[in-house]
């Protein structure tokens, strides 16, 4: 997996990643103008001018993270418009793309764990970049993402961490945050509780769940474009989730494309139920193929091309995360996050 490292400014930091994952980015927009043709019947330049309406209220309401895309863009050599699809593609889609995933987190007395496997389709596996930012008055961040997006799945050196889950169900505000920009919030964020502030306040534009945690445990948020319902912990510490909605959205009308979703729901519970938070269970449990192949640890299929990319277990305490690259049980590399060493050498 290629790793890029930047620092400086939210231009400067989005012009590395830009001129370092070009190849990849360039990948990525030639996937999606595929996938947005095939699934929602909307060329590159349909998508694009969506795209365009998030332009204004990003620029007004989160200026660094308009800079970020830019400088991403400049350094791509590409318009501001692609990189900004691919930063809103969820809403685009209005929440009717369909990545599976299976996203735990876990804190006892001794241990804080955060984890997930990202199920999306194979042909963008490729196009994943490891993204290792420092930031000046903010966490620096270490985190698994497609190239030209600025905000997914990792953890900070404030030891915050972050996961996602898709959740198929219409609606879209273009005034509030997107999915992959509150993924980013929550990674510029000191604590857990900093992250549920600001995403309370701001909204989030489409549906998804965002799983968050630090050294307080976790807390699930199930976000729609009209609401956020909040999921707490269990007695036990934990908070689970796949790809439907928990709690009640009023209004907000779902569509389970993935009717895995409440198995891998129940399996993970029930595993959880023989077992303690430590890093060698519950990966354990993302190589899980109950269920198989549309299991937790997920195989493409004669229907469906959406298979496991990666799988991360994220050490809160430690500050650091194990990413496996690949299905978990036949991972192709392995890779340690490691936020807080940063400019230590």
């Amino acid at each position: 997996m290629h790793e890029i490292y930047c620092h400086g400014t939210p231009y400067e930091t989005g012009f590395q990643h830009g001129q370092a994952a070009e190849s990849e980015i360039a990948r990525g927009i030639h996937f999606y103008k595929q996938l947005f043709l095939e699934t929602n019947k909307l060329s590159w330049e349909q998508v694009c001018d969506i795209a365009q309406k998030f332009s204004q209220p990003l620029a007004k309401k989160w200026p660094e993270y308009n800079d970020e895309i830019q400088g991403v863009a400049d350094g791509a050599g590409l318009p501001f418009t692609s990189i900004l699809a691919l930063n809103v593609r969820t809403e685009i889609a209005f929440g009717m793309f369909s990545d599976g995933c299976t996203a735990l987190s876990w804190k006892d007395a001794d241990m804080n764990i955060l984890a997930q496997n990202w199920d999306w389709q194979q042909e963008q596996s490729a196009n994943l970049i490891r993204l290792r930012i420092q930031q000046v008055g903010k966490p620096n961040i270490d985190m698994i993402t497609e190239a030209g997006i600025i905000g997914k799945i990792g953890l900070n050196s404030s030891g915050v961490g972050v996961c996602l889950n898709a959740i198929r169900a219409k609606g879209v505000d273009f005034d509030r945050l997107p999915c992959h920009l509150a993924l980013r919030r929550c990674l510029d964020s000191h604590s857990r509780a900093e992250a549920v502030a600001a995403l309370q306040s701001s909204g989030v534009g489409s549906s998804c769940h965002i799983l968050v945690a630090d050294s307080t445990g976790g807390v699930g948020l199930e976000c729609s474009s009209v609401d956020i319902a909040l999921i707490p912990m269990s007695e036990k510490g934990v908070v689970i989730h796949t790809n439907h909605f928990l709690g009640e959205h009023p209004g907000v009308k779902e569509d389970v494309q993935l009717k895995d979703s409440k198995a891998r729901l129940e399996r993970i519970q029930q595993l959880v139920e023989g077992s303690k938070p430590i890093p060698n269970s519950i990966v354990r449990m993302l190589e899980d193929e109950d269920g198989f192949p549309t299991s937790i640890n997920r195989q493409r299929t004669d229907d469906s091309s959406i298979a496991t990319l990666f799988s991360i277990v994220m050490d809160l305490a430690g500050t650091s995360a194990s990413v496996r690259i690949g299905r978990p049980s036949t991972a192709k590399d392995e890779l340690l996050l490691e936020p807080h060493l940063f400019g230590l050498t």
